[in-house]
């Protein structure tokens, strides 16, 4: 089994600020079909702001997660700054030990940070958020790591997982935040946080997959 090392954040790291700084166009618009339009800008500017920080350093994925989940928690605006924040600080408090991090461990930490959001934002399965896309990932990860999966399997899967779950958005009725004002006209339209979680998560699993 190929494990990833923890040491080995850099890479990782900023493979995500740069998906989310070439893809915050595209968020702005997907958000400001059901939203207030924001949700790129704001992205973009916590993710940019850690990679003007941290971006010439080395540190662990752990500690990579942490710094970043900061930023996004106190510096950005709208409800997805704390939001992405406490998914990547519990999702990095589950990880600070490990020196190698196995399949397990990488389903243990963004099941973490999933269970971090769930304690403050109620929204399950189906509700049009971004746990559309990160619950079936964490899934996918756990089915891999019971199942003896190997690491660059697990990670396409999770990625394939955060695609459909993303996808599943479209045809939802939103139930969290502005865009649940709308009712029925929400639907038809991708979550703009499902669709920046996918994001995310593609450019983690590619990052990981190139550092194995």
């Amino acid at each position: 089994m190929k494990t990833f090392k923890n040491a080995n954040g850099n890479p990782v790291l900023m493979k995500m600020v740069k998906a989310i700084h070439e893809n915050k166009d595209y968020l702005g618009e997907v958000d400001g079909l059901i939203g207030d339009g924001d949700h790129g800008m704001n992205m973009n500017k916590g993710f940019m702001m850690f990679g003007d920080e941290f971006g010439d350093q080395k540190f662990t994925f752990a500690d990579g997660l942490d710094n970043l989940g900061n930023i996004l928690f106190s510096k950005i605006g709208g409800s997805m700054g704390p939001i992405y924040g406490t998914i990547f600080m519990d999702a990095a408090e589950q990880g600070m030990e490990l020196e190698d991090i196995t399949v397990k461990d990488l389903a243990d930490m963004l099941g973490a940070g999933l269970a971090g959001l769930q304690e403050i934002v109620e929204a399950q399965v189906g509700d049009k958020t971004l746990v559309d896309t990160l619950a079936p990932a964490v899934d996918v990860l756990k089915k891999a790591a019971e199942e003896g999966t190997d690491f660059p399997q697990a990670l396409e899967d999770m990625k394939a997982a955060a695609k459909k779950g993303m996808e599943s958005t479209k045809d939802m009725v939103a139930k969290f935040g502005r865009s649940s004002r709308l009712g029925e006209r929400s639907r038809g339209v991708l979550d703009a946080g499902s669709v920046s979680c996918c994001i995310i998560l593609t450019a983690m699993a590619d990052g990981i997959l190139e550092n194995l």
